[in-house]
C-alpha cells in the first residue's frame, strides 16, 4: 500500500493483553502420572490402614479377653456387696434409699448391671426345723431354714399356692414363703408352722403362707441369698440334711431382727463386665480401692449415714489376676505388629526411591534452570499432600469404623505418623540430588551398619537378662523391638554378602554356553547404575518379613505343643477316670475301656493317698502310693512325657517274702540309702520294696509337691490284702485318640448304673448336684472323666491368646504382602533400564521367551537368599531370645517351656512366603515384562 509524502498511516494500538499465568504445578504432574498418583495413595491406604487398624485389633482384643476371663469366673466376681448391722430404725424404704444412693455415687465411676443388684437383709444363723414329720437324711439332723428379706421377689417368682407373706404380727409366728420344691423335699405344707427352737424366753416360730416358684434358678439375682430356689444338701461328715431358704415382707424386719442371733442387711451392686476396658485396668482398680476403704468409702458413709458399712467383693483379686495375664500376653502380642511395621517403613522408603529415580532427570532439569531447593521440594511435598493425604483419612477412617473401640488416640496418632513418612519420604530422597556425592568406599554405611549391629546386641543381652511375657511386666519397646533387630542387622549383613556370592554365581554361569542365567546374575549382583553394591532395601524388607513370619510361627507352634503337653500332664494321658472315695471301677468297666477305638495303652490303677513310708532312717513321712500294670502305665508315662521308666525295673520277683521293686519320688531318694524301706497303708498292711529307679514325676500324681511311690499291681497284691478283697481300682488312665464321650457313656453303662452304687447318700448328692446344674458330662459328683482334648480346647479357648495369636496371623499376611510389594517395586525400579537392555538383546536375535526368563534369574536370586537368610535369622531370633519369653501366658497353664529352634515352624510360612514372591514376579514379568520390550522396540523404530 502506498500514500502520500507526510501522510501519516495510523497504526491499531495494541488492547490490554492477559498476563500468562503458568499452569499449577500438583495438577499437571497428577495429570502427566495418574497412574503413579493412583499407585501411591492406594499404598499409603493400605499401609495407614493396617497403621491405626493393629492398635485397635490389641485393644479390641485385650477388651474382650478382660470382659470373657471375668465373665467365666461366674455371676458374682463383680460383685460389690455392701454391709451393715440391722437396728430397730430399719426398714423397706430405709433399705431402698441406702440402695438409691449407693448405686448413683458408685456409678458415677463404674457402670453398674442392673439386672444382678439386690438388697434386703438376711438372719446370720440357719436355724433347724424341728416339726415331726419333716424330712430327715440322718438321724438327728434337723433340715434348716435361713430367713430373709429380698427387695423384687416378687418380681423373679411365681406364686404358686398361698399368698406373699405380709407384716408381721405383733404377737405370733413370722410369715414366710419358700420355694415350691424346697416344700415338697422336705414335706412342709402350706399353713404349717415351723418350730425353730428358741432365743432365750422368745420361740423362734414361722408360718408358711406362701409358695413359689423361681422364674430362672440360674438368675444372677438368686447368688448369695442361701437356697431359694431349692432344697439343697448340705454334708459334713456322715451327717446330711437339707437347708433352704424363706422370704418375709419388707414390714417384718423388726421381727426378723428379733428372729435368730442377729441380722445383717446387704446391698449388691455388680459391676457391668462388659464395660470393662483392658487400658483402664489400673483406673478400675484405684476406684474399687477407694470405695473399699478410701475416700470414696467414706462418702459412702457419710451419704447412708451408716458407719458400720462394709464392703467386701472378689472384684480386686479378679482384676489383678486378669492385669498380669493382660501385661504377659501383650509384648508377646506385639512382636508381630512390630515386624510389619519395619517392612511396612521400607517399602515405602522403596516406593520413594522408584519416583526418584524416574523424576531424577527432571529434577535435575528444573535445578539447572534456576530451581531453588526449596521451591522444588515444596512442590514435591504439595504433590506428595494432594496425593496421599486423602488415601490417608480415607484409611484411618476405615480402620476406626470397621474396628469400633473405646480408644482412638493412640491408632490416630500412629496413623499420622505413617502419614507424615509417606508424604516426606519421596522429597527427603530427592533432596539427596543436591547433596555432593560421595567418594566410593566411604565409611558412612560401614559406621551406620555397625552402630545397628551395636543396638542389635545390647538389646538381645538386655531381653535375656530380663525376659519377657512375665507377669507385671507390660510391653517393653525394647523387647518387643529386639526381633525386628535381628532381621534388621540379618539384611544389612545379607546385602553385603549377597552381591559376592551372586557375582561368584555369574562367574561360573559365564563359563557356560548360555547368556540367560549369566546376564540375569550379573544383574542381580549390580544396581542400575552398574556399580557392585545393589541397595539393601529390597533385601532387607524380604528378610524382615520372613524373619517375622518364621518367628511368629515358632511362637505359635511351640504354643501349641506346650499346651497339648500341659493338658496331657494334668489330665495324666489323654484321658482319666476319677472316683469318689466311696466307689470303685468294675473289672468290667476296665477292661472295656480298654478295649474301645483309639486306646493305645490304657491301665486301672489304686492310688492311695494315706500310705506311710518308712526309709532308713526309721523316719515316718506320709506318701502316696500308686499301684499300677507296669507295661501300660510304662507307655502312658512315655507319652505324657513325665516319669517314664523302663517297665523292666518294675518286674517283680516272685514270692510274698521278696520285696517289690518301686518307682520313688526324688523327694524320697535321699532316705533310700540302705534297708529295705517300708510301706504301711491306713488298713494296717505293710510292705517292703527295693528301689527301681527315682522319678520326678508320675502320670498319677504329675504336679503333687508330695511324695509318692510307683509299685506293680501284681507283685503289690501278695504283700496288701485290700488289693485281693475285690475291685481295688479308683483311677483310670489311657493314651491314644479315645473319644471322651465314649467313655462316659461306659462309664454310666458299666461303671455306675451296673454296680448299683449309687444308693444312700452317694445318690442324694449325685441328685443333689443334677438339679443345681452341677454334674459334669451327666456323671455324678466325684466321678469325673479328664480329657487332654478337652482341656486342650478349654486352654486354647482363652481369648488372651486368641487376640496374641491372631495379631500373629494378621502380621504374618500383612508382612507377606508388602514382602511382594518390595519386590515387585524393585522390578518396578530397575525396569526402565531393564528393558533397554532387552530391547538391544532382542535385535541380536534374543527370543521373547529367553527375556521373559532373564528377567526371572534377575529377581529369584535376591528373593531366594532373602528367604533362606530370613529363615536362618528366625532361627537365631529364637535361639537367641527363646529362653527369654516366658509362654504361660499363650498357653494358659504355667509352664516351664522356652521357644526352641525348630525346622518345620520356619520352614513352612518361610517356603510359603517365597513360593508367593516368585509367582508375584512370573506375574509381573508375565504382564509387563512382554510390553514394555515390545514399546521399547517400536520406540526404537521410530526413532
Amino acid at each position: 500500500m502506498t500514500t502520500k509524502a507526510g501522510t501519516t498511516v495510523p497504526t491499531p494500538t495494541p488492547g490490554p493483553t492477559r498476563a500468562h499465568r503458568p499452569a499449577p504445578w500438583v495438577r499437571t504432574r497428577l495429570r502427566a502420572m495418574p497412574l503413579a498418583a493412583l499407585l501411591t495413595a492406594a499404598l499409603a491406604l493400605v499401609t495407614v490402614f493396617l497403621a491405626a487398624a493393629f492398635p485397635r485389633i490389641e485393644d479390641r482384643g485385650a477388651d474382650t479377653a478382660l470382659q470373657e476371663f471375668t465373665r467365666s469366673l461366674g455371676a458374682n466376681v463383680t460383685n460389690l456387696e455392701y454391709t451393715s448391722g440391722t437396728t430397730r430404725d430399719d426398714a423397706a424404704a430405709s433399705l431402698e434409699a441406702t440402695q438409691q444412693k449407693l448405686s448413683e455415687r458408685i456409678g458415677r465411676d463404674l457402670p453398674l448391671n442392673s439386672s444382678g443388684q439386690a438388697y434386703g437383709t438376711r438372719v446370720m444363723t440357719e436355724r433347724g426345723m424341728t416339726n415331726p414329720g419333716y424330712t430327715r437324711l440322718s438321724e438327728g439332723a434337723d433340715p434348716a431354714i435361713g430367713l430373709f428379706y429380698l427387695h423384687g421377689l416378687a418380681d423373679r417368682a411365681t406364686l404358686t399356692a398361698g399368698t406373699w407373706p405380709g407384716p408381721a404380727p405383733a404377737d405370733g409366728p413370722l410369715p414366710i414363703v419358700l420355694s415350691q420344691k424346697a416344700a415338697e423335699a422336705v414335706n412342709i405344707k402350706l399353713g404349717d408352722v415351723i418350730e425353730s427352737g428358741s432365743d432365750g424366753p422368745v420361740p423362734l416360730r414361722s408360718t408358711v403362707v406362701g409358695l413359689y416358684r423361681a422364674n430362672d434358678p440360674q438368675d444372677p439375682f438368686w447368688q448369695g441369698i442361701g437356697c431359694p430356689t431349692r432344697a439343697c444338701l448340705r454334708v459334713e461328715g456322715d451327717q446330711a440334711w437339707y437347708r433352704t431358704s424363706g422370704f418375709v415382707d419388707g414390714g417384718s424386719l423388726t421381727a426378723l431382727a428379733d428372729w435368730g442371733s442377729g441380722g445383717q442387711n446387704f446391698w449388691r451392686l455388680p459391676v457391668d463386665a462388659g464395660s470393662l476396658r483392658a487400658d483402664r485396668l489400673d483406673r478400675t482398680r484405684a476406684l474399687l480401692g477407694s470405695y473399699s476403704s478410701g475416700p470414696g468409702m467414706t462418702a459412702l458413709v457419710g451419704s447412708t449415714h451408716r458407719a458400720d458399712l462394709r464392703v467386701s467383693s472378689p472384684m480386686p483379686d479378679v482384676l489383678a489376676r486378669a492385669t498380669a495375664r493382660y501385661q504377659a500376653a501383650a509384648p508377646l502380642g506385639a512382636i508381630g505388629p512390630a515386624g510389619v511395621a519395619g517392612v511396612a517403613v521400607v517399602v515405602l522408603c522403596l516406593a520413594a526411591a522408584l519416583s526418584t529415580d524416574r523424576r531424577t532427570a527432571e529434577i535435575r532439569l528444573l535445578q539447572a534452570r534456576g530451581g531453588s531447593r526449596s521451591g522444588v521440594l515444596l512442590r514435591l511435598l504439595g504433590e506428595g499432600a494432594v496425593t496421599v493425604l486423602p488415601a490417608a483419612v480415607l484409611g484411618t477412617a476405615l480402620a476406626l469404623v470397621l474396628l469400633p473401640t473405646p480408644r482412638w488416640g493412640g491408632p490416630v496418632l500412629l496413623a499420622l505418623a505413617v502419614t507424615l513418612f509417606a508424604i516426606l519420604a519421596f522429597p527427603a530422597r530427592a533432596a539427596l540430588l543436591w547433596a555432593r556425592p560421595r567418594t566410593a568406599g566411604g565409611w558412612r554405611r560401614v559406621i551406620g551398619e555397625l552402630a545397628v549391629l551395636a543396638v542389635t546386641a545390647a538389646a538381645v543381652a538386655e531381653v535375656r537378662r530380663r525376659g519377657v511375657g512375665h507377669p507385671g511386666d507390660g510391653v517393653d519397646p525394647l523387647m518387643v523391638a529386639a526381633p525386628l533387630l535381628l532381621a534388621v542387622s540379618g539384611g544389612l549383613l545379607l546385602a553385603r554378602i549377597e552381591p559376592v556370592v551372586v557375582g561368584w554365581l555369574a562367574a561360573l554361569a559365564g563359563r557356560g554356553r548360555g547368556l540367560v542365567g549369566f546376564l540375569g546374575l550379573v544383574r542381580a549382583a549390580r544396581d542400575n547404575s552398574g556399580r557392585r553394591r545393589p541397595s539393601a532395601l529390597p533385601v532387607l524388607a524380604l528378610l524382615i518379613a520372613v524373619t517375622a513370619t518364621g518367628f511368629g510361627a515358632t511362637v505359635l507352634d511351640t504354643v501349641d505343643h506346650s499346651r497339648t503337653r500341659a493338658a496331657r500332664i494334668a489330665t495324666g494321658g489323654d484321658v482319666s477316670i476319677t472316683v469318689p472315695a466311696y466307689a470303685t471301677l468294675p473289672d468290667d468297666f476296665t477292661k472295656a475301656a480298654g478295649e474301645l477305638p483309639g486306646v493305645r495303652a490304657a491301665t486301672g490303677a489304686w492310688v492311695e493317698e494315706r500310705v506311710v513310708f518308712t526309709g532308713a532312717d526309721r523316719a515316718n513321712t506320709g506318701a502316696v502310693l500308686v499301684v499300677v500294670e507296669p507295661d501300660a502305665y510304662a507307655e502312658i508315662s512315655r507319652t505324657v512325657g513325665v516319669g517314664g521308666f523302663d517297665p523292666a525295673e518294675l518286674a517283680a520277683p516272685g514270692g510274698k517274702d521278696s520285696p517289690v521293686p518301686a518307682l520313688f519320688s526324688r523327694s524320697l531318694a535321699q532316705r533310700l540309702a540302705a534297708g529295705a524301706p517300708q510301706v504301711s497303708t491306713p488298713s494296717g498292711s505293710q510292705m517292703s520294696t527295693v528301689v527301681a529307679g527315682i522319678v520326678d514325676a508320675t502320670p498319677a500324681l504329675p504336679d503333687s509337691g508330695r511324695p509318692f511311690i510307683v509299685v506293680p499291681a501284681g507283685a503289690a497284691a501278695e504283700h496288701l490284702p485290700e488289693l485281693k478283697r475285690g475291685t481295688r481300682t479308683n483311677k483310670w488312665f489311657a493314651v491314644g485318640d479315645v473319644d471322651p464321650g465314649r467313655v462316659r457313656a461306659l462309664m454310666l453303662e458299666r461303671g455306675i448304673n451296673s454296680g448299683k452304687q449309687l444308693t444312700g447318700l452317694a445318690k442324694l448328692i449325685s441328685k443333689d448336684a443334677e438339679e443345681a446344674g452341677q454334674t459334669a458330662g451327666g456323671l455324678p459328683p466325684g466321678y469325673v472323666v479328664h480329657s487332654s482334648r478337652e482341656m486342650i480346647a478349654e486352654l486354647a479357648g482363652d481369648p488372651v491368646q486368641h487376640a496374641a495369636g491372631r495379631l500373629f496371623r494378621y502380621a504374618g499376611f500383612a508382612a507377606a504382602g508388602f514382602a511382594l510389594l518390595a519386590v515387585l517395586l524393585t522390578l518396578l525400579r530397575a525396569a526402565p533400564d531393564r528393558t533397554a537392555v532387552l530391547a538391544r538383546l532382542r535385535t541380536m536375535g534374543l527370543r521373547p521367551r529367553q527375556g521373559l526368563a532373564l528377567i526371572v534369574a534377575e529377581a529369584l536370586p535376591q528373593t531366594l537368599a532373602a528367604a533362606v537368610g530370613g529363615g536362618l535369622v528366625a532361627l537365631a531370633a529364637v535361639a537367641l531370645l527363646g529362653g527369654a519369653f516366658d509362654l504361660s501366658a499363650m498357653v494358659g497353664a504355667p509352664v516351664g517351656d522356652t521357644l526352641a529352634p525348630a525346622v518345620m515352624p520356619v520352614l513352612l510360612p518361610t517356603a510359603g512366603l517365597t513360593l508367593v514372591v516368585c509367582l508375584g514376579v512370573v506375574v509381573e514379568t508375565l504382564v509387563a515384562g512382554r510390553r514394555q520390550i515390545a514399546t521399547e522396540l517400536r520406540a526404537g523404530e521410530r526413532q
